[in-house]
């Protein structure tokens, strides 16, 4: 019987709608009616308080949360708990990360992230494998000893994933453009992060499929008077997506607010870096045999340098509306839409809509998360799962 989800404000295409009944089947929205649709009366509904129905989110950047980091534990549990922890918070899809290790570390994880795809895991939709491939000048925290230049020899691991989304942080000016240009083709969404390319490395690797930039402004070469550099180039593009940390931490706000005057907003995604303590009350954790301390909603290393985040997709989406003025349909739609659009699934999900999958998030005015549902079914499926 199909699942009514009815007494909810949902957010459709041109704004919140009251009235309506969105309908669940085999995991997918059936379609959206008015209430007194005889489908509506028919199902078996469930009255949602008049709160605010969202799409879910989608994080394309979880280094970890609940406790676990992906980079010490890359296995199909330490994914299922990441998922799990942050699905409180309304991320119903999200890539686990895993920065800069040995390849033979990078072949285990995405062997995790297959089977925990084979495994109908809650929420993963693939892998974000950022790094080793990174310049050391702009390192941040990645292990300078893993670095390396990104040749021919790895192609086939970066490739190898195969159902899902593979996601690829990388510096252009540590490859070519013609291996940016064969992984793209090949599947891979790649993106240039911790990078000190100059603007016109950034041009070339865009002409050859680079669509994305790893966490904007942070762990890249600035804008300045005479080098647009990396910063430039993105803000240049009008057809790549940046990704967003919105912490008022790692960037600030009004630089924020700046770059969204540069290109279209649909070009902007939210996105956590998140690391184990989200999800816990945990102050320190090791990264690599470095001791991290959180610190509010960021995390440092003994030297200070941010080393991630302690922020989740709802407080993103609170932060985009408080601090850099966006309307809240608005902010959603950079929690939701546009990373899907970027990882190109805007076919299956990140959208209210008859056909996609239907991935929701239940929240009130304040954007606490009361419930989501990955696949039709609700956050209680998944906390009593194995």
């Amino acid at each position: 019987m199909p699942v009514a989800l009815v007494n909810a404000r949902v957010l459709l295409d041109d704004g919140f709608v009251a009235g309506k009944c969105v309908l669940l089947e085999q995991g997918r929205i059936l379609a959206i009616v008015d209430e007194s649709d005889p489908r509506a009366l028919a199902a078996s509904r469930r009255d949602l308080g008049g709160n605010l129905l969202l799409p879910g989110f989608i994080d394309s950047q979880v280094n970890g949360g609940g406790g676990v980091l992906f980079n010490d534990a890359p296995s199909v549990d330490a994914i299922r708990a990441i998922g799990r922890a942050h699905r409180r918070f309304g991320t119903t899809g999200f890539l686990p990360t895993l920065i800069s290790a040995d390849l033979d570390v990078v072949a285990r994880a995405i062997a995790a992230v297959r089977a925990a795809m084979q495994a109908g895991v809650p929420g993963a939709l693939g892998i974000h494998i950022e790094g080793p491939f990174l310049n050391v000048v702009r390192k941040g925290v990645h292990d300078p000893a893993k670095l390396r230049e990104l040749d021919t020899s790895a192609v086939g691991l970066l490739t190898s994933l195969r159902s899902g989304k593979t996601l690829v942080t990388l510096a252009p000016e540590m490859t070519t453009p013609e291996i940016i240009q064969y992984l793209v083709r090949a599947g891979v969404v790649v993106s240039a992060g911790h990078t000190n390319a100059t603007y016109a490395e950034i041009a070339a690797a865009l002409r050859h499929g680079l669509t994305g930039f790893t966490h904007l402004f942070n762990a890249m070469s600035q804008l300045t008077g005479r080098e647009p550099g990396v910063v430039g180039a993105a803000l240049d593009d009008p057809g790549s997506w940046c990704g967003i940390i919105v912490d008022g931490e790692h960037t600030d706000p009004v630089v924020l607010r700046i770059a969204l005057r540069c290109k279209p907003h649909n070009r902007f995604m939210l996105v956590t870096d998140a690391m184990p303590s989200v999800g816990t009350d945990s102050k320190s954790f090791s990264l690599q045999g470095r001791n991290i301390t959180v610190s509010g909603t960021v995390c440092l290393d003994e030297d200070g340098r941010l080393a991630g985040s302690n922020i989740d997709m709802a407080s993103c989406v609170r932060n985009a509306v408080k601090l850099l003025g966006l309307s809240l349909p608005e902010a959603v739609r950079m929690a939701s839409q546009y990373p899907a659009e970027f990882l190109g699934l805007s076919a299956e999900t990140g959208r209210i809509a008859p056909g996609l999958r239907a991935n929701l998030v239940l929240a009130d005015d304040y954007i606490n998360v009361l419930d989501t549902w990955i696949d039709g079914e609700p956050s209680t499926a998944d906390s009593t799962s194995p």
